[in-house]
């Protein structure tokens, strides 16, 4: 009995060793013909749709799929940008501009220059407010007093002073003083008349002409005591035709009617106008309506 079993043993060992035989001669054999009969796989012509065919006599072995190639990247070509040209702006014809014409240039004002001048009191003296006798007497100066003369009157009878560097002028005769240069050298000047605060100007000026003379009359100004001056109560300031040239003529009057002369030949229209006079100054002055010839 145990010798059976010990045969079976030995017949396994056996028929295992066969079997083991026959495996690797199989295997030895798929090998060989794996080298000498390759498998392959044929794209057909529409292989960009991955469409495959197999080759028949490989339908029993390994199927290889062949590794798609990438595609080339496309290049891309850049357009042509066309080079937008300058316009050229058309030259426009020159126009006719006219030359200027020249103008004719003012000659330059010549300012005269005036001089200012020092004069000394010959005698004693009224210093007014206008320059003539007609005129308020505004205060006195007495000989030797050394002054500062500043201005004329159109004919040089009449000058305007103030003491040296002062600030309170007033007209004075030009033949009462010892002046120190020529008159004539002296700024044309006037002087704001005081207005008197209390009353108003004169009323029913008028006049009338009698050849030459022109007769001037106006209704009476009544003051109040202690308003009189004590000098001439009405003042006529006139330019009149006198020797072809039209001359100021200050006129002062007691009475409310004054005469005066003017005669015909000058080239600038006579004129007047009449104030009343009190102590604190002139009332507004009014035209008269002067007659023609």
């Amino acid at each position: 009995m145990a010798t059976s079993n010990h045969l079976l043993v030995k017949n396994r060992k056996i028929l295992g060793g066969l079997i083991l035989l026959s495996f690797v001669f199989i295997l030895a054999t798929v090998a060989c013909n794996s080298s000498s009969t390759p498998i392959g796989i044929m794209p057909t012509a529409s292989s960009a749709s991955n469409n495959i065919s197999i080759d028949s006599t490989t339908t029993s072995q390994a199927i290889e799929i062949p590794t798609k190639s990438a595609s080339p990247s496309p290049t891309i070509e850049l357009a042509q940008v066309p080079t937008l040209m300058a316009t050229q702006t058309p030259t426009l014809p020159p126009t006719n501009t006219p030359s200027p014409v020249p103008t004719q240039t003012p000659p330059p004002t010549v300012t005269p220059t005036y001089a200012i001048l020092r004069a000394t009191v010959l005698e004693q003296a009224n210093c007014r407010y206008g320059p003539g006798a007609a005129y308020l007497y505004k205060y006195g100066l007495y000989p030797g007093f050394n002054i500062e003369v500043i201005g004329r009157n159109e004919v040089a009878t009449w000058v305007v002073i103030q003491a040296i560097g002062g600030t309170n002028p007033c007209w004075v005769k030009a033949s009462l003083l010892d002046i120190h240069g020529e008159v004539i050298s002296l700024a044309p000047a006037s002087l704001p008349l005081p207005e008197s605060p209390y009353y108003g100007p004169l009323t029913d000026v008028s006049a009338v002409r009698k050849g030459d003379s022109v007769i001037i009359s106006w209704d009476p100004l009544n003051l109040r005591a202690g308003d009189d001056s004590l000098q001439y109560p009405y003042l006529i300031e006139a330019w009149l035709c006198q020797d072809g040239q039209l001359t100021f003529t200050p006129t002062g009057s007691w009475e409310t009617i004054v005469t005066v002369q003017d005669e015909t030949g000058c080239s600038e229209a006579s004129h007047a106008r009449v104030y009343g006079v009190e102590k604190h100054g002139y009332t507004a002055w009014i035209t008269v309506p002067w007659p023609v010839h």
